[in-house]
């Protein structure tokens, strides 16, 4: 059997619209069919504290980690290698395709942010993290939105992870 050329998809979407859940729907499914994959949380590669005043969001660090952790993965036979993370431009979305080194489509998850609002708040007891939540859910919306970030959107509405993983899958030509 021949082996695919690595690539990679990037899922996007505001804070709270099931990006990780999706990633790992997705992983679901190549695994059922048999591809050789990779999911990678991006928060993960970057949760470190403190975060230099120059790079508040800690993007030099989950870069240098995408990198070495996305070269790991395809040594080790990955042939899909999926991100899960907020991408707000196109410049950093170049810096993301440098560090994983392969070709990558991005996927924006579209939610109404009501639900985002009640997974939120499922998520986060009440207090200031969830109130930073709630008001960065909508704000990162409208940048995403404005900026036109993904190759494809696929909204999310009611529909289980599987489902929506097997959308994003079909939409970027996976399946």
């Amino acid at each position: 059997m021949a082996v695919a050329a690595p690539r990679a998809l990037l899922i996007t979407g505001t804070v709270g619209a099931a990006k990780t859940t999706t990633a790992t729907a997705i992983g679901d499914v190549l695994g059922e069919s048999g591809v050789s994959h990779a999911v990678v949380d991006l928060d993960w590669l970057r949760r470190s504290w403190p975060t230099p005043h120059d790079d508040p969001s800690n993007l030099a660090l989950e870069l240098q980690n995408l990198r070495a952790v996305a070269s790991n993965f395809v040594q080790a036979g990955a042939e899909r290698l999926v991100l899960a993370g907020v991408l707000e431009s196109e410049e950093v979305r170049g810096l993301y395709e440098h560090a994983v080194d392969l070709p990558l489509v991005v996927c924006r998850l579209q939610v109404q942010l009501d639900r985002v609002d009640d997974r939120l708040r499922q998520r986060h007891p009440p207090g200031p993290e969830l109130d930073w939540h709630l008001a960065r859910s909508g704000e990162l919306e409208q940048v995403l939105r404005t900026a036109a970030i993904g190759d494809h959107v696929v909204l999310v509405a009611e529909h289980s992870p599987e489902e929506v993983a097997r959308e994003v899958l079909a939409a970027v030509g996976w399946l």
